[in-house]
């Protein structure tokens, strides 16, 4: 089980633990270039311009007053979040991706197939799930101009394959379309669709009576708009079957259509090439304004509570350069929360704590040279390998392994005859640091499933 970290909201792991996050990494880095997506790394830090066109979170924003004074010559006084020239951690990877679109267009291929995985920082009340300083895996399509729907589809299925591969209990991409949202809200009279969505958004959290309640006093809904809002909030199906029962709320709009044809053409891919992990749910509004179509929250079945582990949509017009939008698509995989879930319910465990896989024990001080011989034999075929640091009794040294969790011991007689131990079962047989091999199970760090 993960261990509590001193600083609250800024988790830290054990070896073992660590092992357990970059298996997480490197599963979803393989999926993402299986598919084409390249990696990118941008700046931790942008301006406070920059990150607040997400929306109003300055609240949750790392201000860097240091960085700051550096930026002014040293002549200002403590960075304030106010000034829209400020430095901040980034808090997500979306709003600096856009900002890198725009910056690197001319040297970048559109459609951009993206894929990043960094720290980002948020000043949050730490809690389960919440943490002040995390991971996040994203992957986008940007387009030039344009980017077909098509790749609304694929981020979707692309996303259902890389949580597929991860040591994580079943999930949901609960998928909804903005465009349909807006257009049903537009064509029932509510002109401030935005508002809609973003009182929609806290259904899970105050529940429907709440909500209704919202949309009448602060967006002027009629009792009979308030029950059609949720009405349509409140329709759920694996399959498109909710197109007709959208179509039975007797709602009529362009834009409604317009999404409605949107969310079906990816239920209707995912229920062909990833059965039973899409789900239209017509309560997914993502309450940031910048979404303009296909909206995604993924959920851990049986472990809800811990609220979505990757998220995203379509948005047209976050990124753009005087006339020149660049569109795009993304979700983005809340990978330490996913890793505390793992850990703390032990879906995953690492077979062992280090990646040694031997450890080459010294006869005397003076063996130290062809020790690291023999180390460096065994590591030139690929098998992680440490030295002994002092000729102690091979008793001792066969137990400094043993602390390691490393799981072989390498002697070497004073003839150059050499043998290899298996600690875990005492067999002890002859070997040659040429050509012998642990074990496919043991040559690496597992890890393993329950």
């Amino acid at each position: 089980m993960a261990r509590t970290a001193s600083l609250s909201g800024f988790p830290e792991w054990l070896p073992q633990e660590r092992l357990v996050e970059l298996h997480v990494l490197d599963t979803l880095r393989k999926t993402f270039e299986l598919h084409g997506f390249s990696s990118i790394e941008t700046r931790a830090v942008e301006t406070v311009r920059q990150l607040l066109r997400k929306g109003e979170i300055d609240k949750e924003v790392y201000g860097l007053s240091r960085l700051q004074e550096d930026e002014d010559g040293g002549e200002g006084g403590k960075s304030d979040k106010a000034d829209p020239n400020a430095l901040a951690l980034h808090f997500d990877l979306t709003v600096p991706f856009a900002r890198y679109v725009v910056e690197n267009a001319g040297y970048l291929a559109f459609p951009f197939r993206r894929y990043q995985i960094q720290k980002v920082w948020r000043g949050e009340r730490p809690q389960e799930g919440r943490a002040r300083e995390f991971t996040q895996a994203d992957i986008d399509v940007v387009g030039d101009g344009e980017l077909p729907f098509r790749y609304d589809v694929e981020i979707a299925l692309v996303i259902a394959e890389a949580l597929s591969a991860l040591p994580i209990p079943d999930f949901r991409l609960r998928i909804n379309n903005r465009k349909l949202a807006e257009g049903f809200y537009r064509g029932i009279g509510l002109t401030d669709t935005a508002g809609v969505l973003r009182s929609i958004d806290k259904l899970e959290k105050i529940g429907e009576v709440k909500v209704a309640e919202l949309l009448r006093s602060e967006l002027g809904a009629t009792d009979e708009q308030a029950a059609l809002a949720l009405k349509l909030a409140s329709i759920r199906t694996e399959d498109t079957s909710f197109v007709a029962q959208v179509r039975a709320l007797g709602v009529s709009d362009e834009l409604l259509e317009e999404g409605l044809s949107e969310l079906e053409q990816v239920i209707e891919a995912a229920v062909q090439r990833a059965p039973g992990k899409v789900v239209a749910d017509l309560s997914i509004a993502r309450g940031l304004d910048y979404y303009t179509g296909t909206v995604v929250e993924t959920v851990l079945v049986g472990h809800e509570q811990l609220g979505s582990i990757c998220s995203g949509g379509r948005y047209d017009a976050l990124a753009s350069k005087g006339n020149r939008k660049f569109p795009g698509v993304g979700l983005s995989i809340g990978v330490t929360r996913l890793v505390s879930r793992i850990l703390s319910q032990e879906f995953a465990t690492a077979s062992r704590s280090v990646p040694t896989a031997v450890l080459v024990a010294l006869n005397n001080d003076d063996s130290w040279s062809a020790a690291q011989d023999v180390a460096a034999q065994l590591r030139g075929r690929g098998i992680a390998t440490e030295v002994a640091a002092k000729a102690e009794k091979f008793g001792k040294q066969i137990k400094f392994a043993d602390r390691r969790g490393i799981p072989f011991v390498w002697f070497t007689d004073d003839d150059g005859k050499h043998q290899v131990k298996d600690i875990r079962t005492g067999e002890q047989v002859d070997a040659d640091p040429a050509s012998w091999e642990p074990s496919p199970e043991d040559l690496h760090v597992r890890i393993t499933t329950r």
